[in-house]
């Protein structure tokens, strides 16, 4: 049994291993949302990304960083008067690192290519900014009565405290910035690969506006 039990714990290691280190990875843009007909007219909704091309600009190792990475490039920068002297040899708007132990190599080339329809990826955005809002719109909350003796408190959140201790909480629900958060989209269903112009039609939503930055995982 303790065999067994050492094997499992072994094969479940190995699993992560792959997952964590030999995943897909590719930086874009959000251009739009649209709708893709099936053979029978079925409708389904997808948001049209612009994913790639990302170039390997440096790969790191454990012996001299303490780690294994790699570091991606988005969007060349064209303009010289853009380029600062730090940015030599890095000249891209988007610079990310990802943990991969792939056969890359500086130089080379990651475009949409690597994934097909039907993969499932994982999408990671920042999602739009709605400025300060209330707690009815920000928290879900119902607010208060349109009659018994409620007056002109019908978006009003009610008591922030009690008795003891005598100050608000940390963490009460309360109206405040929305917004403009890092959000996680899992199981998004690759719907169609357009190689030939870096687009790939991912099924559902995806955080953020027009021309937000995505990172897309496989």
């Amino acid at each position: 049994m303790g065999g067994n039990n050492v094997a499992k714990k072994n094969w479940a290691t190995a699993q992560f291993f792959v997952y964590k280190y030999n995943m897909k990875f590719l930086l874009g843009k959000k251009i739009e949302m649209s709708q893709m007909f099936d053979e029978k007219g079925n409708i389904t909704p997808v948001t049209l990304v612009e994913a790639g091309p990302c170039i390997v600009l440096q790969k790191k190792s454990k012996e001299k960083e303490g780690y294994d990475a790699l570091q991606v490039g988005y969007l060349k920068i064209e303009k010289k008067n853009k380029i600062k002297k730090t940015m030599k040899g890095k000249e891209y708007k988007h610079i990310k690192e990802i943990r991969d132990l792939s056969e890359l190599n500086v130089g080379d080339e990651i475009n949409t290519s690597i994934f097909q329809e039907g993969d499932k990826v994982t999408v990671i955005g920042i999602s739009k900014g709605k400025g300060f809002q209330g707690g009815v719109k920000r928290h879900g909350f119902h607010g208060r009565n349109a009659t018994h003796g409620a007056k002109h408190e019908a978006r009003t959140i009610g008591s922030t405290g009690q008795r003891f201790p005598q100050h608000v909480i940390k963490g009460r629900k309360m109206p405040g910035r929305m917004g403009y958060e890092r959000v996680t989209v899992k199981n998004l269903k690759v719907a169609k690969v357009d190689a030939g112009n870096n687009v790939l039609a991912i099924k559902g939503a995806i955080p953020g506006h027009r021309g937000t930055l995505l990172e897309i995982k496989g």
